[in-house]
């Protein structure tokens, strides 16, 4: 179901909610977080699809914040979505124009959830600083997407000089299935030490960056980053050992094949990671991420931009 309120106010917007959960039996006990999404002047279908996709792991009451172009007067039109078009949450789009676009936080405070844990999401420009960002400010997440900046590799490093526990990346989300067959591997006999290592992957994909840099970080050794125009993401991960490499290997963004010495190859399903699975990923912890925080103030340091 899709409700249109055109030139409405908060209020109204909350009293329309209340009459559509009576009239449909929609509740909002369940829902155990308030996700805003801050998109500026984007489309937010995508956005909001993902949200949807999210949110049958985590229901949730969504407030999507979208700024109309151009300089009309202040003002608000909304859009409530319930049902089938809202996943398990419950969706509220809105639409402000003039002096409005730069109060956010006022307009959302009255439609949080109350007592539930408010996670903020901008899918594509991030703010200087999301910490001290007026909708930042209240959430206990924080998550911004490199992947969408005009220079990645500046936005990671801009990041990471205003970190603050509680923020978060999809850049790096993209990279934890790397970086759990790649701990689980060095968990195995020999246990040698690792001498060198290598990251292959798209030239400006920030998860390249991220992925080098949590190498550095843990293992202390130098990296090397081998950067390939058009390539899907990272495609390979090389660890030189005193025994010999161990290679994981994902030319076609898809399958990878892992070999080290003494095995057998291993073929293992290791497709590009869609965007909605990311933010479930992040949205199952509201805890500060401190493994991200090092590497971001840190490994990120310890390798050649």
């Amino acid at each position: 179901m899709i409700i249109d309120l055109p030139g409405t106010s908060t209020r109204a917007i909350n009293k329309r909610l209340v009459k559509a959960r009576d009239e449909g039996g929609a509740v909002a006990l369940g829902r155990v977080l308030t996700l805003i999404i801050d998109l500026a002047g984007h489309d937010p279908e995508e956005a909001i699809a993902a949200a949807n996709e999210a949110s049958r792991e985590h229901p949730c009451r969504i407030i999507v914040l979208q700024d109309q172009p151009g300089d009309a007067p202040a003002s608000l039109d909304a859009q409530i979505r319930l049902g089938g078009d809202a996943g398990a949450s419950e969706v509220i789009l809105l639409r402000s124009a003039g002096a409005l676009c730069r109060h956010a936080d006022t307009l959302v405070i009255p439609l949080l959830l109350p007592d539930a844990p408010i996670v903020v999401w901008w899918p594509y420009e991030a703010p200087e600083n999301p910490a001290e960002h007026p909708v930042g400010k209240m959430a206990q997440r924080r998550i911004t997407d490199s992947v969408n900046a005009d220079v990645p590799s500046d936005a990671l490093r801009s990041l990471a000089s205003v970190y603050s526990d509680g923020d978060s990346d999809l850049a790096w989300t993209r990279t934890t299935l790397w970086r759990g067959l790649i701990a689980a591997t060095l968990d195995q006999p020999p246990y040698e030490e690792v001498q060198r290592a290598l990251v292959v992957g798209e030239s400006t994909h920030p998860s390249v960056d991220l992925m080098a840099a949590w190498l550095a970080e843990a293992l202390r050794c130098p990296v090397d980053v081998e950067r390939v125009a058009g390539a899907p993401a990272i495609t390979q991960v090389r660890l030189e050992r005193k025994s010999g490499p161990i290679v994981l290997d994902r030319p076609d963004g898809k399958t990878a094949a892992l070999t080290q010495p003494g095995q057998p190859e291993h073929r293992i399903a290791l497709p590009i990671r869609q965007l909605r699975e990311c933010l479930s990923e992040e949205l199952r912890r509201l805890d500060p991420d401190e493994v991200y925080g090092e590497v971001l103030r840190k490994g990120l340091t310890r390798i050649e931009s």
